[in-house]
């Protein structure tokens, strides 16, 4: 296989723990080609198929020096590769969305992307949780500052963040004494601009937030329970929580077993769960990670299930 991964510049990967190095990892030890681009690389004119500035990668097994580039950069047809693994991280901004639609140009020229580009844009990390209601906590969505005040009166223990953060980036808790309210609602909602969403607070965070890989509809056998440090409210790695992998519980495999065909059958080759106690919080479509941590913790081979999902779906 020919396999053209979209994402972020490579030098600025940190390899001990980057999902799509593991994948590109898995992809070589098949013995296949891998080539690598990033969003902007992507171009389309009248007459011409969609193409990207490409370049093939070696992974050379060193820490420092981890890759190395083959050759000069070459222009390719997207349906030239076997595959198109598409691994532009957050945030989901304009040239993201524009991203998705030449991509999508892309598969009516014969291209094979993964995720799929039309599902990217309908399934909003934040937001795609509201289709699958009876499995989250108390939730608010909105501009209006009265809302949320209302939200919180009745819940009193509230988490508010931003529809289009990463990471742990812009989420703020607001305890029974609503300190700071208001400063927050104005700082996420830009007085009344952009819609926020508003979730009860979950004690269970404090046995971390799990990261629940789907891959092809079916569930990976073990979670990442991102654990918040130090006082935090979050747990992501991002914002220094401690991954610690575990078996998939019970309630967990219900909500995979519910969310995870549906969206498989939409295009969603790959998607990340978030689940705090037995409430799913957010569904991850863009570039879901935790492969590197399972696999050091259990030894489950996370890339090897995606990679063998990924040739049965581009077959």
């Amino acid at each position: 296989m020919n396999i053209l991964f979209i994402a972020d510049p490579l030098a600025s990967f940190k390899i001990y723990k980057d999902t799509t190095f593991a994948m590109m990892r898995e992809a070589q030890k098949r013995g296949y080609q891998i080539f690598a681009c990033e969003l902007h690389h992507l171009v389309w004119q009248s007459g011409q198929a969609v193409n990207a500035q490409v370049q093939q990668v070696h992974l050379t097994g060193k820490q420092d020096v981890w890759f190395e580039m083959q050759g000069a950069h070459a222009d390719r047809a997207l349906h030239s590769f076997d595959a198109v693994v598409m691994r532009k991280d957050p945030p989901f901004d304009s040239e993201y969305f524009y991203a998705t639609h030449l991509l999508e140009q892309a598969e009516r020229e014969g291209a094979k992307v993964f995720n799929k580009p039309s599902a990217l844009r309908n399934h909003p990390e934040k937001l795609a949780i509201l289709e699958f209601a009876q499995f989250i906590s108390p939730t608010l969505v909105t501009r209006d500052t009265q809302a949320v005040r209302a939200f919180h009166a009745v819940h009193r223990d509230i988490i508010l963040k931003p529809l289009d953060g990463m990471g742990g980036m812009g989420i703020f808790r607001v305890k029974d004494d609503a300190l700071n309210l208001g400063a927050i609602i104005e700082t996420l909602n830009r007085d009344g601009a952009e819609t926020v969403m508003v979730q009860k607070f979950l004690p269970a965070i404090a046995q971390g937030d799990k990261r629940v890989l789907v891959i092809g509809g079916k569930v990976v056998p073990f979670s990442l329970a991102r654990i918040p440090q130090g006082g935090e409210v979050r747990g992501n790695l991002a914002a220094g929580g401690k991954g610690v992998a575990q078996a998939i519980s019970v309630r967990d495999q219900e909500i995979a077993d519910a969310i995870g065909p549906v969206l498989a059958q939409r295009g969603l080759l790959l998607i990340g769960l978030d689940v705090i106690g037995d409430s799913l919080t957010e569904i991850n479509v863009t570039s879901p990670t935790c492969f590197q941590e399972i696999f050091d913790q259990t030894g489950c081979d996370v890339a090897a299930l995606f990679m063998d999902a990924l040739e049965s779906a581009a077959a």
